[in-house]
């Protein structure tokens, strides 16, 4: 089987774009192409989100902690129910529709693979499923990092729910979410995506231990927003990267003799850091630095504190770049613009690296300036246009209209 694509979605918003909530442009155009093609409004709406990770990066597959917030940027599905057990999905990004039956799922290709996987994988754990069809469309882009990949499998599985209605436990979805990136796609994915897609709350962000997937709540700070910053370069032959990395990480906690880099403290460390040799130790200070600070950046925000967690999003920046070496030089130009500009707390490449977007916390009165100011210089410097999205943190994979 051919892997599918690792993400999907439509043009870019305006580069200035400032309030999602007061553009239902998808909302709208998912009615009009379901009313066109089907002949009458959609029983159901459903949408799950995209998100943006403030710090915690490749601390998952170190069984260490996350901060990611979900933004509006959606995946959208305006659907009915079908009595044959057939799913049939027209996406307005792909020619290619999904059609199967729930009886027979197979493997194909293409985009319509995450469809048939959260049905298998929803089946394997005993949720009875009705068959439906719909039209499907999103606003997040592709291939930056904002995880359209996750909102497609939630947004999928709450189309389930609404024609099935079985208890919604977002976490439990969450694990059948990644389940189909696992064992479905092949995909040797974490779980971070899935769950804040789930389970993200409006105005927060959702702090996760990735060892239990227990999860608190933290507000964004008063009057501040997050800016994602779209470098316009998409990451390159990142796989090797990204495995090597985990080895590295693996050797490191094998000579702390530790399941995992989460269980040693930084005093350890330093203690015994020398011991190491100089990349793994690299390596292994990134990950335990960065779980403190995602720590520290999670009181801040409980205490509404932006200045400290801007300046420890920058300081994730900085171990990103130099320890864990998985930065770009449009990232890192991008992170520099965006610390110059007043009204910037702090900003960081967010996801895996090696291209794909920035974040940044601005005080939200400025973000527009912030935003077209930010979006001048980088493209003069690197002749690539960025988009901006400012965005606010809003709700896990929901129902939005029946």
């Amino acid at each position: 089987m051919n892997n599918p694509p690792p993400g999907f979605g439509n043009s870019p918003i305006n580069t200035t774009n400032t309030d999602h909530k007061t553009m239902p442009i998808p909302h709208q155009r998912i009615t009009t192409e379901f009313q066109n093609r089907f002949g009458e409004s959609p029983a159901f709406i459903v949408r799950a989100p995209g998100r943006v990770n403030l710090i915690g990066e490749h601390t998952d597959y170190n069984d260490g902690f996350v901060l990611p917030v979900a933004i509006d940027l959606f995946t959208w599905i305006a659907l009915r129910p079908r009595n044959d057990g057939r799913v049939h999905v027209h996406s307005l990004d792909f020619s290619q529709p999904a059609d199967f039956s729930l009886g027979e799922i197979c493997h194909g290709e293409g985009w319509e693979e995450y469809v048939r996987g959260v049905a298998w994988a929803l089946q394997g754990k005993g949720y009875p499923l009705r068959g439906w069809e719909g039209v499907l469309v999103s606003d997040i882009p592709m291939g930056a990092g904002l995880s359209s990949s996750a909102a497609l499998e939630l947004s999928v599985a709450r189309a389930f729910w609404a024609v099935s209605r079985w208890d919604w436990q977002p976490t439990e979805i969450a694990l059948s979410a990644k389940k189909t990136e696992n064992e479905w796609l092949g995909l040797q994915t974490g779980i971070m995506d899935q769950m804040i897609s789930a389970n993200g709350k409006d105005g927060h962000a959702l702090l996760i231990d990735c060892r239990d997937l227990s999860s608190r709540l933290v507000p964004l700070p008063d009057d501040t927003a997050i800016v994602v910053l779209d470098t316009a370069t998409r990451r390159g032959l990142v796989d090797s990267a990204y495995n090597e990395r985990v080895s590295q990480c693996k050797i490191a906690s094998n000579f702390f003799g530790v399941p995992a880099l989460r269980d040693v403290s930084l005093k350890v460390f330093e203690a015994r850091s020398g011991e190491l040799e100089p990349l793994i130790q690299r390596r292994a200070r990134h990950v335990i630095t960065e779980n403190a600070r995602t720590l520290q950046a999670a009181e801040a925000m409980q205490a509404g504190d932006a200045i400290t967690l801007g300046q420890l999003m920058h300081a994730g920046h900085i171990s990103l770049r130099d320890d864990y070496e998985v930065s770009s030089e449009e990232l890192n130009l991008m992170v520099n613009i965006a610390q110059s500009q007043p009204g910037c707390f702090g900003a960081r490449m967010t996801g895996g690296g090696f291209g794909g977007c920035a974040a940044a916390l601005v005080q939200k009165q400025v973000t527009p300036v912030f935003a077209g100011e930010v979006a001048v210089i980088y493209k003069k410097h690197i002749g690539l246009q960025p988009h901006v999205y400012i965005c606010h943190p809003t709700n896990g994979a929901e129902l939005v209209e029946e």
